[in-house]
């Protein structure tokens, strides 16, 4: 059955506008820890928890199997309106430390409605080719990731409430979109009741183990990267005494990642999924093992190399959920890419706090190093 042409842009569309609350907070949050004086460290409880609610939200999802038993396009839509609400109340006149984490923390919850259930969405609707469509797909988590960073580059959003309220506003209407145009894909299968140890039941399936196990040493890999490109930029302007726009690099280079996401869905049709996840994180493993020799080279190379590696660091990501969606049975495809992505963000977690850990007690151009403990590991499961 072919799907009307305009199901698949506005999937795309929606998780782009959507995804944007993802690092809404990241880009102004100087801005927003500066209004308190606490005496622990609010940047890293800002940071963590998003991660925090994003996997307590999956876990939920995952356990009470929602994608799976109700319309996906409905939860999408209500998700994306309840994380634009908590998105904008950040913006609460006098606002406490504890309601301004726990807005965090909302939104990362509903995230947890919007990313894995827009790869559910687009899975109901394409059966074949379906590396080609996530590929597009993960791509639009990638620019609303970096978007963020891009407003805050431009001084018309020298207030930090104009980035918080524009993706706020790019939520809701990415989630009405998906609403509207977008009703229940042609290979739904619905799930008629709650199983609860539905998860035990995934990991039994080797197919599926193999691909979950791949996708985790991908995200060791990913958000530790992504969040510390703005370190990695600041590091090297100290060494080379130079100045780089760092919120333009960090779009430039977590953004790029749209292209290899594309790429790497067209190349999956001829080559299939397994083989663009295992090159990327061959690579992108190279890259994390050579990262002490990058912050040697002259400026020009040093961007270069940071932007291919952000194209690698990313490209396996819609090849693995597809392995995923492949290797489980229709009606639990929902639940299946949910419990990945809680599994995948908790690991993200310990990945980050390892960084922030080891920063300062390590020379900062050997942390990097560290992160190809992920492709290691995602490498030898995938030729075991």
């Amino acid at each position: 059955m072919k799907s009307k042409f305009y199901i698949l842009p506005v999937i795309i569309i929606s998780q782009f506008f959507c995804t944007s609350l993802w690092f809404a907070g990241n880009a102004v949050i100087d801005d927003l820890a500066s209004q308190f004086n606490v005496g622990f460290n609010i940047l890293g409880y800002l940071l963590s928890f998003v991660q925090f609610g994003f996997i307590v939200g999956t876990l939920t999802f995952a356990l009470l199997t929602l994608a799976d038993r109700f319309s996906p396009s409905r939860i999408f839509m209500i998700c994306a309106f309840l994380g634009g609400l908590s998105n904008l109340s950040l913006l609460i006149p006098d606002i406490t430390v504890f309601n301004l984490l726990t807005a965090r923390f909302g939104t990362g919850f509903f995230l947890a409605g919007i990313y894995p259930i827009g790869m559910k969405i687009a899975s109901d609707y394409y059966k074949d080719g379906l590396g080609k469509a996530l590929g597009y797909l993960v791509g639009a988590l990638v620019l609303g990731t970096a978007f963020p960073h891009l407003i805050n580059q431009f001084s018309w959003s020298s207030d930090y409430k104009a980035v918080i309220i524009s993706t706020s506003i790019l939520a809701f209407v990415g989630g009405s979109a998906m609403w509207f145009l977008v009703p229940d894909g042609p290979y739904r299968k619905l799930v008629s009741k709650l199983q609860l140890g539905i998860v035990t039941q995934l990991f039994n399936i080797p197919s599926f183990k193999k691909a979950a196990f791949g996708y985790f040493g991908h995200m060791w890999e990913l958000y530790a990267f992504w969040g510390f490109i703005p370190i990695i930029l600041k590091t090297y302007s100290r060494l080379q005494s130079i100045q780089l726009p760092v919120p333009f690099w960090s779009f430039i280079i977590i953004g790029v990642g749209f292209i290899s996401c594309i790429l790497g869905g067209l190349i999956s049709l001829k080559t299939g999924s397994r083989k663009v996840a295992y090159n990327s994180l061959l690579v992108s493993g190279i890259f994390c093992l050579a990262s002490p020799l990058l912050f040697l080279l002259p400026p020009e190379l040093f961007l270069i190399a940071l932007s291919i590696w952000g194209m690698l660091v990313i490209s396996d990501s819609p090849q693995f959920s597809t392995m995923v969606a492949a290797a489980v049975p229709p009606e639990l495809r929902g639940t299946a890419l949910t419990i990945i992505n809680c599994i995948g963000f908790a690991i993200t977690i310990i990945s980050i706090q390892l960084l922030s850990f080891l920063t300062g007690k390590l020379d900062n151009t050997m942390l990097y190093v560290f992160l190809s403990i992920g492709p290691i590991f995602g490498i030898y499961t995938l030729r075991k």
